[in-house]
């Protein structure tokens, strides 16, 4: 199978010349050593020196946790140091029991030489074994399950999303393309798998295999029954405010140990909690969270145990979150929600600029009074609502959009 360019590429390949090292980090699955290997023949296709390591090959952990001169000496007796630079590329780094110390050594003393470009598949173990030592000296980027755009490329469509689209066969194929995409999520595998009982059980192997065995490990997990429980209920969650007192209560788990696995579960890219929008800070800091899943796939399974048979409200609100975190910095995600319950599912804020935004699968569920209200309390004149069926395209000072348009308004 030939390896498809993800959008990531372009930024990464802006570095490549630089002397930093370039590090990509995200859940098992996503993608990440296709894009190691995408990056090594665009090199190898340009004329450079590359080598390929795989820490899952546990040769190499032992290699690289000797030294970075006995490393150098095992690069020059194959021949791979020359007067060129060697662009040497190693996966799942988070296997070496001091990644900083190797990494910081091999920056400071050999970046003349070599070119390191790393992947790690959990934020808390990079995190963890990553060392202040290496500030200013890597470059991070986080990889995602596919966006709607990737999605479509891997489907071998070729839509362009880059046009506006007017035409209503191009949109209704956009519209199946979207509620596949919704249904089975956007695992890079799940994907270009054409068999729904193949996305199944490749997805419930993901989930089995490397959710709950990573952060089981993570955690040191010795109830794994309740564990299980807790993902299943926050899947039953996604877009809901999150309450860590009931699901302690439902999940037979104490606080503490709630909390401890909502962190984990976050920085192994599986869940994100987005914070309230206010204009007062020290306040939101004190609002509850609501929650997502990354990747409507994982929690269509986790929740209903199967795939859907028609698209849910709540997972159709999950995939424009997903679809937002692709295309925006974290940070400038919130929603908004008032005491008498008036609620905006997304406020993006950028540059001193607000954006409420809406997700409703049909216009006619629509209503207006929450965002009306926004508007006028921040003195804003535009808000979006995100729908797949869409009868007109504005209603006052709102703006409606198909889910694929969001890469342009936001």
């Amino acid at each position: 199978m030939s390896l498809i360019e993800r959008a990531v590429v372009k930024e990464i390949n802006k570095f490549i010349a630089s002397p930093d090292i370039i590090v990509l980090h995200g859940a098992r699955q996503v993608g990440k050593t296709c894009i190691l290997k995408y990056v090594e023949n665009e090199l190898i296709t340009s004329g450079k020196r590359t080598f390929y390591i795989d820490l899952e090959d546990f040769r190499f952990v032992e290699l690289l946790h000797s030294c970075p001169q006995i490393f150098i000496k095992y690069l020059e007796g194959k021949g791979m140091l020359n007067h060129e630079k060697l662009y040497v590329f190693i996966d799942e780094i988070q296997y070496l029991s001091n990644p900083s110390n190797f990494l910081k050594l091999m920056h400071d003393h050999y970046a003349d030489r070599i070119k390191l470009i790393v992947s790690g598949s959990s934020s808390f173990e990079i995190k963890s074994k990553f060392k202040d030592s290496l500030v200013g000296r890597t470059l991070n980027f986080e990889i995602l399950p596919l966006s709607f755009q990737e999605f479509l490329i891997f489907k071998r469509s070729t839509i362009n999303l880059d046009v506006e689209i007017k035409n209503s066969v191009t949109i209704e194929e956009l519209k199946h393309h979207y509620k596949e995409y919704i249904t089975y999520g956007g695992y890079p595998r799940i994907t270009l798998e054409k068999n729904v009982a193949n996305k199944e059980l490749y997805l419930q192997q993901v989930i089995d295999t490397y959710i709950r065995k990573d952060i089981r490990d993570l955690a040191s997990i010795k109830d794994i029954l309740k564990f299980n429980k807790l993902l299943e209920i926050l899947a039953s969650q996604c877009g809901q405010l999150l309450n860590v007192v009931e699901l302690s209560n439902t999940a037979r788990l104490s606080r503490p140990t709630v909390e401890h696995y909502l962190f984990l579960l976050q920085n192994t890219y599986i869940i994100k909690l987005i914070s309230p929008f206010s204009s007062n800070l020290r306040s939101e800091l004190f609002k509850t969270p609501k929650i997502f899943f990354y990747d409507t796939g994982i929690a269509h399974l986790l929740w209903l145990k199967t795939f859907p048979k028609t698209i849910i409200g709540k997972m159709f609100e999950t995939s424009i979150f997903a679809e937002l975190m692709k295309h925006r910095k974290r940070a400038e995600i919130f929603y908004w929600r008032t005491q008498d319950k008036k609620e905006i599912d997304f406020i993006i804020s950028r540059r001193g600029k607000t954006i409420p935004v809406e997700a409703k699968i049909n216009q006619h569920a629509y209503s207006q009074t929450a965002i009306k209200y926004f508007l006028e309390k921040y003195h804003l004149d535009k808000g979006i609502c995100v729908s797949l069926e869409i009868q007109s395209r504005r209603k006052g000072s709102v703006c409606f959009y198909y889910p694929w348009e969001l890469i342009k308004i936001t």
